[in-house]
């Protein structure tokens, strides 16, 4: 028994030692739990909509208003046309375009059925199905309503629906979760492992004392960081290929897009990825720090990216958070050019945010890092 408690002793002194490793076994379940208390929501409002309101009627307002009054959509932007619509939804800056004819107002009020267009962008199938849903159920309202007024009490006469909500599903009309999801493994896979061995490679050096001969040479913090991640871009380049294959082949996923600007832009996330890692390998003094840092900093990659759930589901803070990620933006771009087809002029604001991420994250690292061995 005082053998047993002495080498408890030692292993709590021991545990002790590692304050990094006390430190994220009591932060991850705290963040865990914030994330999936606050943060994961599967009933998705907010979500950006366009309208163009050709009526620009009583009546037309009035539905305006029935899907602002449900908090599924906020209006952001009133279109002048149907393409200018059609461009809204296409670039991800609206999620839902809604097209009202100009003779709205007129065939209600003469008694026969109107016609509204809901574009709803279902590249993003959970989104995508809440503002179905949610569009069919105002325009069932909106029809009882008008109807209720028409018909005479005790009447039992058969009427079609005053309004008519058409939806069209772009992207992804049949609602295939494989599309929705592929793109997002590819993402996830990439910073994994991306991240994982380059925060293992230096911390390996370092404890097998290869470190020194790097340590001796003339080259410089930068030129020592560039030289350890760039071997890595051509292993994060063929699992991009290996991945891709087997969403084409098997999983039938479209390429609608340029692969050659698809390829291109991955270098950001690949780039960005390793200097993640690096900047991981000059804080951790173990493999297993590295493995636990680099686990702590892809929970959040997996879980606020919108690669599983929709951020239009999460409150600011989470979604400000989520842009600190590379995986949101590389996301956002394969989605967009393999499932939407559109090209760099949608795509420039998630470049110029990966770009930006990579120099920090690089910089930074390249701050840290000290040629000396620990």
């Amino acid at each position: 028994m005082r053998r047993l408690r002495a080498l408890l002793v030692k292993e709590f002194i021991q545990m002790g030692r590692d304050r990094l490793t006390l430190a994220i076994m009591g932060l991850l379940p705290v963040i865990q739990l914030l994330i999936f208390g606050f943060a994961i929501n599967t009933e998705v409002k907010h979500l950006p909509t366009a309208v163009f309101d050709q009526s620009v009627s009583a009546e037309s307002r009035e539905l305006i208003r029935g899907f602002q009054s449900t908090g599924y959509f906020d209006i952001l932007r009133g279109a002048r046309s149907l393409p200018e619509m059609n461009a809204l939804v296409q670039s991800g800056k609206v999620k839902v375009g809604i097209a009202i004819p100009p003779d709205f107002q007129d065939r209600l009020r003469s008694g026969r059925q109107a016609a509204v267009q809901v574009i709803v962008d279902a590249s993003d199938s959970m989104s995508a199905a809440s503002a179905i849903s949610t569009a069919q159920m105002i325009g069932l309202v909106r029809s009882q309503q008008i109807l209720y007024r028409r018909l005479s009490p005790g009447s039992s006469e058969s009427v079609p629906l005053a309004v008519d909500v058409r939806i069209r599903p772009w992207y992804n009309p049949d609602m295939v979760s494989s599309h929705y999801m592929v793109p997002g493994i590819l993402a996830i896979v990439l910073a994994m492992t991306m991240m994982m061995i380059t925060s293992m490679a230096i911390v390996r050096e370092r404890e097998r004392g290869t470190l020194e001969q790097l340590v001796v040479t003339p080259l410089r913090n930068w030129e020592l960081m560039v030289g350890k991640i760039l071997p890595y871009v051509a292993v994060g380049y063929v699992q991009l290929t290996l991945g891709l294959l087997i969403g084409i082949v098997v999983f039938r996923i479209p390429v609608r897009g340029s692969l050659a600007l698809y390829y291109g832009l991955t270098s950001l996330h690949i780039l960005a990825s390793l200097a993640w890692g690096l900047l991981i390998s000059s804080v951790a003094k173990t493999q297993m720090q590295a493995m636990q840092m680099s686990f702590f900093a892809l929970m959040p990659s997996i879980l606020l990216s919108g690669f599983m759930f929709p951020r239009e589901a999460m409150p600011a803070f989470f979604r400000a958070v989520s842009n600190l990620l590379p995986v949101t933006f590389f996301l956002q771009i394969s989605r967009g050019i393999l499932l939407k087809g559109v090209g760099l002029s949608a795509l420039w604001p998630q470049v110029l945010s990966l770009l930006g991420l990579l120099v920090f994250f690089l910089g930074l690292s390249i701050l840290k890092f000290r040629k000396t061995i620990a």
